[in-house]
């Protein structure tokens, strides 16, 4: 047993040796890596605290008479701004990679399709990184809106089925969920326009599209 133990406390001493002379010789090589690590550690936050705050707090002032016009329903405002105030186009040229910046791409989109501009629309809808279930959902249930008024149920439908399984707030999913069963009977395809309305029923009985279910279910049925 003493002999074991005397074997182990070699094997560490050895260990230990090894370990002080690969430090001694890679003394300079090591001190760079340590330097290198600390200076991009100090980088980074220093372009977070001294760049990319402040930048944020600048755009989401920047952008705050475009929503005031978005809210009042003046669109071509929101988008394109005054002499003095800045517009979502130009939140989105100025501060691209910031919240505001993002935000803005979705306000953008919104007032594309308000403003008949589908194609404007989904590009933007698509390029809107949504963090939260709503505002993700809402995207993508407006990207099949801009579609569907574009007379493309087959690419309305895909949105709408995307928005009502990115989402199970009563708002955005039973009504994304009526919509795709609309562009369903479109395509003539009963069985998923069904399944869509009966979703609706078992699922959202809070929601106003559920007081219809039934009736479109029996119109589908008899179809």
């Amino acid at each position: 047993m003493k002999e074991n133990n005397e074997e182990k406390n070699l094997e560490v001493t050895g260990f230990i040796a090894k370990t002080e002379q690969y430090i001694e010789r890679n003394k300079k090589t090591i001190t760079i890596v340590v330097c290198a690590v600390v200076a991009v550690a100090l980088a980074i936050w220093a372009y977070v605290g001294l760049v990319a705050q402040p930048r944020q707090v600048r755009a989401a002032e920047d952008m705050f008479a475009a929503e005031q016009w978005f809210n009042q329903g003046d669109f071509e405002k929101a988008l394109n701004g005054d002499e003095q105030f800045m517009g979502f186009n130009d939140i989105i040229d100025e501060y691209g990679c910031t919240k505001s910046g993002n935000l803005a791409k979705y306000y953008a989109g919104v007032c594309q399709l308000n403003l008949g501009k589908y194609n404007e629309a989904i590009d933007l809808l698509k390029s809107y990184k949504g963090k939260d279930l709503f505002t993700g959902s809402q995207a993508s249930m407006l990207i099949g809106d801009a579609y569907a008024e574009m007379e493309n149920p087959s690419e309305a439908v895909k949105y709408y089925e995307k928005a009502a399984k990115g989402s199970d707030n009563f708002i955005v999913a039973p009504t994304a969920l009526w919509k795709a069963g609309m562009m369903y009977l479109q395509l003539n395809d009963k069985e998923s326009a069904i399944k869509a309305f009966r979703t609706i029923k078992e699922k959202f009985p809070e929601s106003p599209e559920y007081v219809e279910a039934d009736k479109y279910i029996s119109y589908t049925e008899s179809l």
